[in-house]
């Protein structure tokens, strides 16, 4: 009798925390995120020595109630509740904290935008066609050059289509057009169209530093490990640039991934980019902070890095240390234009917890985006 009383007190005990977490969503400001991490631990409070109270997969969809002032984000996700680094989650448009609880986490998924069905034209030599609305989902098929597809959803910068031999599945509107013909991209801005501005026609070649068992700096106040920052922003900037009609290539898109720096070089070579980003976060043993981007080459280098850390500049909370000559490799031995941005310091404990935030790595993307613009026009 005893046993049993002591657990009715702790079940009573366990369904009045539990019956807190709704509370949060009330407060207003809830939204739905998607798991971009490989596996993400929820920890039971904002802190890497907290305990783990349990984990989520790649694609998982959160609820999001909170930020804290480190980047820490209060989620809530089927019976899982606690804390998660936020750099490891991507906010889905138009998301509702309820739609994300909603159904288990096994069949959770983002549903698309729908849309009434249009013809729409392949613009890409070879464009595959993949499972899901990113890169991270499996190739199902290929299309080439010119060939019509039926568009029947979209979803953050990808479309659903269906061949005309009746297979679904998703692709980058950067690759296609609507109508049989059409030269414009889907993913191409207002501004990119009107002003003959924007990156259309452009192939750039983003490359998320380290990876893999190379962690790169790990941060000093919060144990950040750059590898993550960096593959995050990468991933920022990839929309960004897509959104502005660019053709966009990753040297690395998982976490696990890590080419060597003669791959990078080559990737960029293959891929006949018209310019090259290499994203990183840097260290100091002083007290340094703010961003800093290097280049190579006084002439096919320096306008590059100069446009973009201007925009720098102006674009997100850190000062600039303006450009820099850097001996590295992925600049010395590449053909293309390129540049090598270091973001922030994650040996300073102001410049660590800023930099962790999505709302800081999204202004960089559109500041480096910017800066590329310039560059080019």
């Amino acid at each position: 009798m005893k046993k049993i009383g002591y657990l009715a007190i702790l079940f009573s005990v366990l369904f009045s925390i539990s019956s807190i977490i709704p509370a949060w969503a009330e407060a207003g400001g809830s939204y739905t995120a998607k798991v971009t991490g490989s596996t993400l631990n929820v920890r039971s409070e904002a802190s890497l020595k907290a305990d783990v109270v349990g984990s989520l997969k790649n694609g998982a969809l959160v609820s999001v109630f909170k930020e804290d002032e480190y980047g820490w984000l209060q989620i809530k996700s089927g019976g899982i509740s606690g804390w998660v680094a936020g750099y490891y989650l991507t906010k889905v448009e138009g998301g509702s904290a309820k739609a994300a609880d909603s159904k288990p986490l096994a069949v959770q998924t983002a549903s698309a935008k729908s849309s009434s069905s249009s013809q729409a034209s392949v613009l890409a030599d070879s464009l595959r066609i993949r499972s899901g609305a990113g890169v991270s989902h499996g190739v199902v098929g290929g299309l080439t050059k010119g060939e019509q597809v039926t568009i029947v959803g979209s979803k953050s910068g990808w479309v659903q289509i269906q061949t005309a031999g009746g297979q679904k599945g998703w692709v980058s509107e950067s690759f296609v057009s609507k109508g049989t013909g059409a030269a414009q991209p889907l993913g191409v801005t207002k501004k990119s169209a009107k002003g003959g501005k924007g990156l259309t026609g452009k192939t750039i070649v983003v490359d998320p530093g380290h990876g893999g068992d190379d962690p790169g700096m790990i941060g000093t106040t919060l144990q950040t490990l750059e590898k993550d920052l960096n593959l995050s922003t990468s991933s920022y900037l990839e929309s960004e640039l897509r959104s502005r009609g660019a053709k966009v290539v990753m040297t690395r898109t998982k976490d696990k991934s890590k080419p060597s720096l003669e791959e990078r070089v080559r990737i960029s070579h293959s891929a006949g980019a018209d310019a090259f980003i290499s994203i990183h976060y840097n260290s100091s043993k002083t007290k340094a902070s703010g961003t800093l981007s290097f280049y190579y080459s006084e002439s096919k280098d320096r306008p590059l890095a100069r446009s973009i850390e201007t925009r720098l500049a102006d674009g997100v909370d850190l000062i600039s240390n303006g450009i820099s000559f850097g001996d590295y490799h992925v600049l010395r031995e590449n053909r293309t234009p390129s540049a090598l941005l270091e973001l922030g310091f994650l040996t300073n404990k102001k410049d660590e917890p800023l930099v962790r935030k999505a709302s800081y790595q999204k202004k960089a993307a559109a500041a480096i985006a910017d800066g590329l613009e310039d560059y080019f026009n």
